[in-house]
């Protein structure tokens, strides 16, 4: 079932769970992959929902980087995280209100010769995309290249000043974009039997606690990434005098 744009015109947090059993199909010039999604997280952005949200991106308000999740839902938010990977989210909320779902993991149902030349490290199926770098990459999609692209339209990025869909929010903003490469996202005919909930993966403070059950997966699907809570932050040690 094709995703309308007013399913992802509403808070992040209700359309998380929903997206698991979604098929995110990216066609390239290499070809054609498709992943079923199997782990999500969602995320508030600043005014957003009930709950401030200290681990979401837009906490802070609008920025170059953020712009997308401001946008039109139903466009990829991609960014590059912590310095070594890439991360794949769907804009959510009306327009103008900012907030998120990641995608954290899903399992490859076609195109997988092409994912594992993108994923040579994977050693079965089930890990190529086990996690949110391992999707990305599995998938071919970077930051700032396909930032931005709709998986609502089958519409190619073009920059904002042809009128492209990438939107206003991205009004002067002369990053390289790929063409070439579309997404489209279906929603599954019969949701997952059954769904977990738990703390986000990684996200440190009262933000990644049991005070925000905002990670959801499919129970038991293999190709779930584990959980691991954030790195506990080490003291500065004051300086010698």
């Amino acid at each position: 079932m094709r995703a309308s744009r007013s399913f992802f015109a509403r808070d992040a947090l209700e359309v998380a769970p929903e997206l698991l059993g979604a098929h995110l199909t990216i066609s390239s010039p290499d070809g054609d992959i498709t992943v079923r999604i199997t782990e999500t997280e969602a995320y508030h952005g600043l005014g957003t929902g009930k709950v401030h949200d200290a681990g979401s991106h837009a906490r802070m308000g609008k920025t170059a980087r953020n712009a997308t999740m401001f946008g039109e839902p139903g466009h990829l938010y991609v960014y590059f995280s912590y310095g070594m990977h890439n991360a794949v989210n769907v804009a959510c909320s009306p327009e103008g209100v900012a907030s998120g779902v990641l995608l954290r993991a899903g399992e490859i149902v076609a195109g997988e010769e092409l994912a594992r030349s993108r994923r040579p490290a994977a050693k079965t199926s089930r890990d190529l995309a086990r996690g949110p770098g391992r999707l990305a990459q599995a998938l071919g999609l970077v930051y700032t290249l396909h930032d931005g692209m709709d998986a609502l339209s089958d519409t190619p990025l073009q920059a904002s000043g042809s009128g492209g869909p990438r939107g206003p929010e991205h009004a002067g903003d002369e990053r390289p974009l790929d063409p070439r490469t579309r997404a489209h996202l279906e929603l599954p005919d019969v949701p997952p039997q059954h769904i977990s909930s738990g703390p986000r993966t990684g996200v440190s403070g009262e933000a990644g606690s049991e005070a925000f059950p905002w990670r959801f997966w499919i129970t038991d699907d293999p190709t779930v990434s584990p959980y691991r809570p954030a790195a506990p932050r080490t003291a500065r040690r004051a300086p010698s005098t």
